[in-house]
């Protein structure tokens, strides 16, 4: 059963964390924990004419927790602060909805299309996607 998440992608994504180190001077910086299976994600941005420019994290979460960062650290370079916002809702309505996966730069993020039957790991693959946004709104507060 768990075979169905922790498919061959997921592992790559897991084992190969992009920007996996803390930015010496960030603008903003977000953490995001889940109490369920005890993952926290750390992240640091730096956001120059409303875009992503510099990115760091740290990541001790679970396989999904990982992959999720992983591509999110290889993608989020020059995304702004509503492309973000959208990406968050995506992945939400992924998992919680059997909404569609992203697309485009971001269609990696479909390897995790099977966590949506496990209910329990929704928080850990989500993780990356609510500190980026927080972090984000610290620099940009929410209009």
């Amino acid at each position: 059963m768990l075979d169905d998440i922790y498919n061959q992608k997921i592992l790559e994504f897991a084992g190969n964390i992009a920007r996996l180190q803390r930015l010496e001077q960030p603008q903003a910086s977000a953490k995001a924990h889940s109490k369920l299976c005890g993952s926290t994600i750390e992240v640091d941005l730096v956001v120059t004419d409303g875009k992503v420019s510099d990115y760091g994290q740290t990541v001790n979460a679970c396989a999904l927790g990982q992959a999720a960062s992983s591509v999110v650290g290889r993608q989020i370079i020059g995304s702004d602060l509503a492309e973000l916002r959208q990406l968050r809702e995506t992945m939400r309505a992924m998992l919680k909805e059997e909404g569609a996966p992203p697309a485009g730069k971001w269609e990696d993020l479909q390897y995790l299309e099977p966590v949506r039957n496990y209910p329990a790991r929704h928080a850990s693959t989500l993780l990356v996607f609510d500190a980026v946004v927080d972090a984000f709104e610290q620099i940009e507060p929410a209009s």
